[in-house]
């Protein structure tokens, strides 16, 4: 009986490997292919300095590249001059505010998922805001 346990958790182990591989076989987009996919379909706008976080319904964190924030048909692409590199999708975003608003002035705290530990910070930027483009009526 032992034996055939054994045998069974190789054999577990092995379709384990298999499907880890496929999922490493398939090529990783980069966060700006990443953020390029997310925006298709898209036409940026003016860049702000502030947002108003109760308006904010998602964020999304694109590695070493940017914070993506979603705000009923727009969204808000968050650049920050300071730290992208350490964007990890992985982080939870610690911000503390003065106001409602989250501004280009002020950092935010990476803080691992996991291990609920400080990773680092971003001192952000502008935001800039992107839209649906307007679609166009076939001509007649």
């Amino acid at each position: 009986m032992n034996r055939i346990a054994s045998k069974l958790a190789m054999a577990a182990a092995g379709v384990l490997l298999l499907v880890g591989a496929a999922a490493d076989a398939r090529p990783r987009l980069t966060g700006e292919e990443q953020l390029a996919k997310l925006l298709e379909g898209r036409v940026a706008g003016k860049p702000v300095n502030c947002i108003t976080l109760t308006n904010v319904q998602s964020s999304t964190v694109i590695d070493k590249t940017a914070i993506v924030y979603g705000s009923g048909s727009t969204i808000y692409v968050q650049r920050p001059r300071v730290g992208a590199a350490s964007l990890d999708s992985n982080d939870i975003l610690v911000t503390q505010l003065t106001s409602s608003q989250l501004c280009s002035i002020d950092t935010v705290q990476l803080r691992d998922r996991n291990g609920h530990f400080w990773r680092g910070f971003v001192g952000l930027d502008q935001f800039v805001p992107y839209t649906r483009a307007p679609k166009v009526a076939p001509a007649s």
